[in-house]
This record gives structure tokens, C-alpha cells and sequence, in this order.
């Protein structure tokens, strides 16, 4: 098929669902340009490392060629997903160190990005590579679009969540957690890998893919739910010491804070932001024991600054 028609069947979706995933971020949204930045590690360093990672653990195990014999289906179900998920998720290790990785949805936010740039990329070479006529084309952008670059995006999430729980938790064996997000990534991707490359068993990796979205789902359903527990707990103590109105908590926490009519229209958003902003903060500190902790505590007294101005002035306006 035509090099354009491909790139855009391989870019329009994947932005599409980049857009989507950032959009479900509703307290706290990533900036858009760091996200981005994440998107295009998949879809370059990520492909670069993963295809030579493979092929370097196909050397090692013997394996030689581009057939489609038994090492084709090694290399396709055992080695891809190890080199590939390692390839991509690397770089949240890199990210979680980062101020702007706070919280769960943090992580399926920015290791979905690095999932769908390496599910792009991937994409438009197949669709180069087999789109031998129209209705073939049409089959694998289907394929692919509806599946494996989702697949990719949640594999990759899995092991941004296992970041973000090791991190801004208290477990005694966290440290571990990192190992385990990576084990789950590589282990969808070869649960998929090993369905679809059988045409006996395609069927399964189809319902295996439906599943696999509604994990992701309720996943980020959790991570949004922990987040409001944690704007509720973090402001209810901000209430106790006058700071914030006791009915603003609920509205906070809620889509009840786009409404107009609460608090003056005039500082709705900038309150909004410095709140949650506030809350995040607070329950952050509790689990950096680093140099990070002096960052945090300057940023809750600014945000508490920067709320008691924006009533003040409100107060005086009125």
C-alpha cells in the first residue's frame, strides 16, 4: 500500500488514543510536551533498542535467519516480548525520578504514551510490509490499530504503575515491584504474540485483547479513585486549620469543580489547580525520604500561599 496511506493509518490512531489516555488524567494533567516526549521515545529509541535487543538474544540462542520456521516463532513469541518491553519500559525508570511522576496515573499516562509511539512506528511497518492489496491492508490497520498498539500502550502502562507503587508507597519489599511490572509486560505480550501468530488460536487473542482493555481500564478507574481519596483526606486537614471551606472538599474532588457558582468564577480555575495541586503534594512528602522532600515542603506552602491570596482578595472583592 501507498507510503502516505500508511503513515497516516499508523499516526491518525495512535494519537487519537495518546490524546485519550491523557484526557482520563482528570485532577492533575501531565504536560503535554513531556508526554509527548515519551510518545516519541517509542517510537524511535525504543523500536532501535527492541529490534536489536532481539536480535541480539536471537544470536545467542542460535537462532539465525528470517524464516518462518521454529526460530522465527521463538524470536516472535519469547525473545520480541523480553527485548521489546525492556526497551520501552527502561525509560520510565529513567522518568520516575522526574517531579512530574506523582502518582498512579502518572504511570499508565506516561508508559501508555511510550507504548502507542512503539505501536505506531511498528504499525506503519507493517502495513508497508503486508498491505499487499487493499483488502489486506484494510484487515491488518484494523488489526493492528484495534489491537496490537493497545497492546503495546497497556503493556507498557503495567510496568508505569509498578513504578509509580514502589515509589509512593510504604511496602517493605517495593523494591521489588519494578521486577513485577516488567515480568506482567513481558508476559501480555507474549500471551498475545503466541495467540496471534497461530491461526487456531487468533480467536483467543482476540478475547484476550477485550479483557486486557478492561484492565486497563479499571485500573486507570482505580488510580482516579485513589486520587480522589487522597484531595478528600489531604484537604479535610487543610479544613481543620481554616485554610479551605469544609464544603469545597466534596466539590474539589469531584466534576463538580467545573461548575460555575461555587466560589467566584474569577479564581475557580486557579483555586482548583493549587488545591488539588495542594493535596498531591501533601501525600507525596509522606514517601520521599531524598532531597526531593525540601522541593515538596516549599511547594505545599506555596500552594497554601497562593490559596489564602486568591479567598483573601476574593473575600476583599466582595
Amino acid at each position: 500500500m501507498a507510503v502516505p496511506a500508511s503513515l497516516f493509518a499508523a499516526i491518525l490512531p495512535m494519537l487519537a488514543y495518546l490524546f485519550l489516555i491523557w484526557w482520563m488524567d482528570r485532577y492533575e494533567r501531565e504536560p503535554l510536551q513531556f508526554v509527548f516526549l515519551h510518545f516519541m521515545w517509542g517510537a524511535f529509541g525504543a523500536v532501535i533498542f527492541g529490534v536489536t535487543g532481539s536480535y541480539l538474544l536471537s544470536y545467542l540462542a542460535g537462532i539465525s535467519g528470517t524464516g518462518s520456521g521454529t526460530g522465527e516463532i521463538i524470536r516472535t513469541v519469547i525473545l520480541a516480548p523480553v527485548s521489546e518491553e525492556i526497551a520501552k519500559g527502561i525509560f520510565l525508570v529513567f522518568t520516575i525520578n522526574s517531579r512530574k511522576f506523582d502518582n498512579i496515573t502518572d504511570g499508565l499516562v506516561y508508559g501508555g504514551a511510550i507504548g502507542l509511539g512503539f505501536g505506531m512506528t511498528e504499525n506503519f511497518i507493517y502495513f508497508l510490509a503486508y498491505g499487499n492489496s487493499l483488502s489486506s491492508w484494510i484487515q491488518i490497520v484494523l488489526i493492528r490499530s484495534l489491537f496490537s498498539a493497545v497492546m503495546h500502550c497497556i503493556a507498557t502502562a503495567s510496568v508505569g504503575v509498578f513504578l509509580a507503587i514502589a515509589k509512593f508507597s510504604l511496602l517493605k519489599r517495593r523494591k521489588y515491584l519494578p521486577f513485577f511490572g516488567f515480568m506482567i509486560a513481558i508476559l501480555i505480550h507474549f500471551i498475545w504474540n503466541s495467540a496471534v501468530s497461530f491461526e487456531e488460536t487468533f480467536l483467543y487473542g482476540l478475547i484476550f485483547m477485550i479483557l486486557l482493555i478492561y484492565y486497563f481500564f479499571s485500573i486507570f478507574k482505580f488510580a482516579i479513585r485513589n486520587e480522589k481519596r487522597i484531595i478528600e483526606t489531604e484537604l479535610s486537614e487543610e479544613s481543620a486549620s481554616g485554610l479551605i471551606p469544609e464544603p469545597h472538599i466534596k466539590i474539589l474532588s469531584t466534576h463538580l469543580r467545573f461548575r460555575s457558582g461555587w466560589i467566584d468564577e474569577s479564581i475557580r480555575k486557579l483555586y482548583t489547580r493549587f488545591a488539588i495541586r495542594l493535596a498531591f503534594r501533601k501525600n507525596q512528602i509522606k514517601y520521599i525520604n531524598d532531597s526531593s522532600c525540601e522541593y515538596y515542603a516549599a511547594e505545599i506552602e506555596i500552594n497554601r500561599a497562593a490559596i489564602l491570596s486568591l479567598l483573601s482578595n476574593n473575600q476583599k472583592a466582595e
